[in-house]
C-alpha cells in the first residue's frame, strides 16, 4: 500500500529570510535619520497602549516603538513577561497582565502587537471588545492560508516542546473574521519571515491593511511604520477613518485591498 507525502508547506523567499538583519539593522539606523520627519506625527490623548514584542522576543525588542509613543503623549506599557513562547501558560498570564492595567486606568487599550504579539491582540480584542480600543498588528500572520507557513512556525513548535508545552490554539490562524474593534494591519511584500497574504486584514467595517516596503524584523523601528502606528493610535474612539497618507510617505506605504486565498496547486 503506497502513501503519499504531504506537500511541503511554501515559505517566503530565502533570499528575503538571509537579508533579513542586514535590513531590519539598516532600518534601525534609519530612524535616526528621519526623526524629524517624525516630529509631526499625530499626538495621542494618552489613552492606555500595551505593546506586545513577536515570536521569542521580550519588551528589549519594542524599546524603539514603545519610546516613540511615549514622546507623543500616549501611556505605553511593555508585556513584562519575559521572552514569548507561545503557549496556554502564557496566554493566561497575558490575560492576567491585561486585567492588571485595566484596573489601574479603566479606559479602553490600544493593543499593538508584532507578529505572534499580532495574533494575541486580536484573540484578546475578540475576547474582550469593550477593554480594547483598537489593535494595530505589525507582520502578524492571522489569515488562514492554505499550503503556506512561516519560518517562525517551526521554531514555534521547538520552542513549546522544548518548554514541555502545547502551543496554543492562538498560534494556528483559524479565524480572520473583521474584529469587534477597529484594527490596521501593517504587512511587507519584501517579509522574509511570514507569507504576507496572511496579514490581509478585512475591508470591511473600520478595518484596514496598508503596506510598507522593509523587512519583518524591523517592523517595530521602521519609520514609516511608527507613522502608522501613530496615526491610528491618535484617532478618537468612535470616529475611524482610514489612514490618509501624507505625500512623503507614498512611496513606502500605500493601502492593500484583500484578495481571494486559494490554496496552492
Amino acid at each position: 500500500m503506497s502513501t503519499t507525502a504531504s506537500p511541503q508547506p511554501r515559505r517566503p523567499n530565502p533570499l528575503l529570510l538571509a537579508a533579513e538583519g542586514p535590513r531590519a539593522l539598516g532600518e534601525l539606523v534609519w530612524l535616526q535619520a528621519a526623526r524629524p520627519l517624525l516630529a509631526s506625527a499625530p499626538r495621542g490623548d494618552g489613552h492606555p497602549v500595551l505593546v506586545l514584542p513577536g515570536l521569542a522576543a521580550d519588551d528589549r525588542s519594542t524599546v524603539p516603538l514603545r519610546r516613540f509613543l511615549r514622546r507623543l503623549g500616549h501611556r505605553v506599557h511593555g508585556w513584562r513577561l519575559g521572552a514569548n513562547v507561545p503557549s496556554q501558560e502564557m496566554v493566561r498570564r497575558l490575560r492576567d497582565r491585561l486585567a492588571q492595567l485595566h484596573a489601574q486606568d479603566p479606559r479602553p487599550m490600544s493593543i499593538v502587537g508584532w507578529s505572534l504579539g499580532g495574533i494575541y491582540a486580536r484573540e484578546i480584542a475578540r475576547a474582550s471588545p469593550g477593554a480594547v480600543r483598537t489593535v494595530v498588528t505589525l507582520g502578524s500572520p492571522f489569515r488562514p492560508l492554505p499550503g503556506h507557513e512561516s519560518y517562525a512556525a517551526p521554531l514555534a513548535r521547538t520552542l513549546a516542546r522544548f518548554a514541555g508545552r502545547d502551543v496554543p490554539a492562538t498560534w494556528s490562524p483559524r479565524d480572520d473574521r473583521p474584529l469587534p474593534v477597529p484594527s490596521t494591519s501593517v504587512f511587507s511584500p519584501t517579509d522574509g519571515v511570514v507569507p504576507w497574504q496572511a496579514c490581509v486584514n478585512a475591508t470591511s467595517g473600520p478595518h484596514e491593511t496598508i503596506e510598507v516596503v522593509g523587512s519583518h524584523c524591523g517592523l517595530g523601528h521602521h519609520p514609516a511604520v511608527l507613522l502608522v502606528v501613530a496615526d491610528r493610535l491618535a484617532q478618537p474612539p468612535g470616529d475611524w477613518q482610514p489612514m490618509r497618507i501624507p505625500p512623503p510617505w507614498r512611496r513606502l506605504l500605500r493601502h492593500h485591498a484583500v484578495e481571494p486565498v486559494t490554496a496552492p496547486a
